[in-house]
Order: C-alpha cells, then sequence, then structure tokens
C-alpha cells in the first residue's frame, strides 16, 4: 500500500508542478475558452489542462516501472506501454479540440480508432457476464472494450461544467475502484495490479490538478483532460476483467468477479446518466446528440440555488455514495448497506433540494396568505352587505313610522 501512495503522490506533485507552466503555454498559443452562453463562467479561461495531467500520469508510471515491488508489470507484458501509448494520443486528439474546436464527428472517430488501437494492442474485456461465465471472441472483445472506452470518454467529458468536478468525480470513482483491486489483488500471489496501479496514479494526478482548478479555477482541464480521465479509469477496469479466468471461477462468487464490469458504470454513473438524459433530450427535439445546452446536471443544480462550490461537493456526495456503496455490498451484509445507503441517499436529496425548499417554502406560504386574505373578504363582503340592507330598511321603516306618526299628530289639531 505505501508503494501505492508513493506512486498517488509523485503523480500529484508532477500535476501541481507542471500545471502553472502549462496554463502559461496555452495563453500563449491562444488555447483560451470564449465564453458561451452554456458556459458557467463568465471571464475567458485557459483550457487545455490535460496536458499537465497527461505529464503527471506518464512520469508517475515511470517511476513505478524503476519500482521493484512493481517493475513486474512492465516486463511482464506491454499493457502499461499501451496504456501510455493511447493515454498520450486521447490527450493529443483533446488538445487538438481544445485549439481548433474539432467537429464532434472528427473527434469521435479520433476516439474510436485510439480505442481500437488500445483493444488491439491486448487490453480487451475477456469475460461477460452472460447469465454464465462466457469468454467473448477477439473480435467481440475488441468491440465492446472500443465502445466502453469511448462511452466513459464522453462521459465525462459531458459533466465536465463546473469547476473540479469531472475531477472530484473521477477521483472519488478511482479510490474506490483502486480499493477493490487492491483488495482482489491480495488474493494473488504477488500483490503487484496494473488496475491498482492505474487507478492510484489517476487518483493522484486528480488531486494534484484540483489544486489549480477549485473555484474560481485558475486553467481548465479542456476536452485533453476529460478525455484522459475518461480513457483512464475505463483502462483500469478492462486491465482487471484482463486478468479473470472464466473457467476458475465458481459460481458463488459471480457477483464479486464481475463487479470489475458493473463497477465503471456506477463509478461514472453521474457522468454516464448526465449523458444518456442529454442524448435523450436532444434527439427527441430533432438535434444532434452533440448539441450543446444548458440542461446539464450541474445546469440544473445552479438553477435550483447552489452556488458552484456547492453544486460541485453535492454532486461529489453522490458520486461517492453509488461508488463506495457498490464495493461496500461486496464485503459486509447486503441489509446494513442498504439501510446506510438510503439514510446516505436521503441526506443528500435534502441538501440537493435545499434552496429550492428555502425559496419556495415562504413563497408557498405567501400564497397561502394570499389565498386566505381573498377567501375571507369573500365571505365578509356578503355578509356586510346584508348588514348593510338591515339598517337601511330598519331606517325606512323607522322614517315611515315617523311619517305616519306625524300624519296622524298633523291630523289631530285639525281635528281638534
Amino acid at each position: 500500500m505505501r508503494v501505492y501512495l508513493f506512486i498517488a503522490a509523485v503523480a500529484g506533485g508532477a500535476t501541481w508542478l507542471i500545471t502553472p507552466l502549462i496554463r502559461h503555454i496555452a495563453i500563449h498559443i491562444g488555447a483560451v475558452g470564449r465564453v458561451r452562453a452554456r458556459d458557467v463562467h463568465t471571464i475567458p479561461t485557459p483550457r487545455m489542462g490535460g496536458l499537465g495531467m497527461l505529464i503527471g500520469f506518464v512520469v508517475a508510471m515511470l517511476f513505478a516501472s524503476r519500482i521493484p515491488f512493481i517493475s513486474g508489470l512492465f516486463t511482464a507484458n506491454h499493457q502499461a506501454w499501451v496504456v501510455m501509448a493511447g493515454a498520450i494520443m486521447i490527450c493529443l486528439l483533446g488538445m487538438a479540440d481544445d485549439l481548433w474546436d474539432l467537429d464532434w464527428m472528427l473527434k469521435l472517430a479520433g476516439q474510436l480508432l485510439i480505442s481500437v488501437f488500445v483493444a488491439w494492442g491486448g487490453l480487451q474485456i475477456i469475460s461477460l457476464p452472460l447469465g454464465s461465465l462466457v469468454t467473448a471472441s477477439p473480435t467481440l472483445s475488441m468491440a465492446i472494450t472500443a465502445f466502453l472506452i469511448v462511452a466513459s470518454i464522453n462521459a465525462v467529458n459531458f459533466v465536465d461544467g463546473l469547476d473540479g468536478l469531472a475531477a472530484g468525480i473521477v477521483a472519488i470513482g478511482g479510490i474506490a475502484f483502486g480499493l477493490y483491486s487492491y483488495i482482489l489483488a491480495r488474493s494473488s500471489p504477488s500483490y503487484a495490479s496494473m488496475a491498482t496501479l492505474i487507478d492510484v496514479a489517476l487518483v493522484g494526478v486528480c488531486i494534484g490538478f484540483l489544486l489549480h482548478n477549485w473555484h474560481p479555477a485558475k486553467l481548465f482541464m479542456g476536452d485533453s483532460g476529460s478525455m484522459l480521465l475518461g480513457y483512464l479509469i475505463t483502462c483500469a477496469s478492462i486491465v482487471m476483467t484482463g486478468h479473470l479466468d472464466p473457467a476458475s471461477l465458481h459460481t458463488s462468487v459471480y457477483v464479486p468477479v464481475f463487479m470489475p464490469i458493473l463497477l465503471p458504470i456506477l463509478v461514472l454513473f453521474l457522468p454516464v446518466l448526465d449523458m444518456c438524459l442529454a442524448i435523450v433530450r436532444r434527439l427527441s427535439k430533432g438535434q444532434s446528440p452533440m448539441h450543446p445546452d444548458r440542461m446539464h446536471l450541474h445546469h440544473r443544480m445552479l438553477r435550483i440555488g447552489h452556488s458552484v462550490q456547492g453544486a460541485v461537493l453535492i454532486l461529489w456526495g453522490w458520486a461517492a455514495l453509488i461508488s463506495f456503496g457498490s464495493v461496500t455490498i461486496l464485503f459486509f451484509p447486503v441489509r446494513y448497506v442498504v439501510i446506510g445507503f438510503l439514510v446516505a441517499a436521503a441526506v443528500l436529496t435534502v441538501l440537493t433540494m435545499l434552496p429550492y425548499l428555502r425559496r419556495r417554502i415562504p413563497e408557498i406560504m405567501e400564497e397561502d396568505a394570499a389565498y386566505s386574505k381573498h377567501h375571507a373578504a369573500q365571505h365578509v363582503c356578503p355578509q356586510s352587505g346584508r348588514g348593510a340592507d338591515r339598517p337601511t330598511s330598519e331606517a325606512g321603516n323607522k322614517s315611515q313610522d315617523a311619517g305616519k306618526d306625524t300624519e296622524r299628530d298633523t291630523d289631530r289639531p285639525s281635528q281638534a
């Protein structure tokens, strides 16, 4: 564990140190995001922070290749080098988009080509949970691997809308997945795990970048960063599934075994949910799936009344609940995990809706008070009208009686 913590510290330190230089380079070459209608920030801010994250990740991996405990991971096969090569290519594609705003179809084609290259290099999902333990064919493995990488890349890209949001969600997911992969690796003869190594380096990169990206951000990660994060967290999952041998597994451990396939979906649940909602929303309007709008989850949080920091922290809380909840169910009784999950979900729900409730409850009370006054006035007015008629009629009767008395009085003298 100390080796992994050291790798995370190296990744975080390298990212934190190099990011200010990347910021100056981004400003110099014009990689500065203009303020668009859908953006939350109000001043142009340099992007291309993914380059600093890439440098931090590569430095950490090179350090790891020289540590005896885990150096065997780099000599046993070429997976580590394939992952780094894919990270460099995906980051370069993102940098091109940060500079020139590539067409979404061109960017998607580049993502697909890089994903196929990584799968061809040996990073593939070997087994699938299709009712029983099934070994996928090489062609199917490559197709599924490429699809998962592209989907994760775009999911993180979709959720990258607030300062620190994407980096925090991926860091939380990386911690949960890293703990799971480390515990799983301890059952093997060697504790060394490529999946754990990628996860801890990823977490270190995210934390190092967050020190510059917290609101108000000095630098955006851009597509070069969001695409890199989605790529790396999926690679860690795929590496783990590649080490699972379906023939040696018993159905009693069916769920824990295939948690590496399910966990990335749960870890990236918020980004994936946001992406799916955006695609459905845009297609229903006859728009392109990549058409920008201001209906993402983080936009809705701001519309409710949260500040940028508050929205980010609450979304982090939801990400942590889903990520760690899915991991703890493997090590604790289900009923305890469910109870804890429901309690935490209730608390997060209240925190999520609190600004809306604070604003809406007084409005409801004012509306109720106004309605009560209006309703009371409708009851009082008819009564007051009847009451006004009654004195008038009584006065009329009195005046009539007085007239009669006057007539009688005037008659009397004449009679007299």
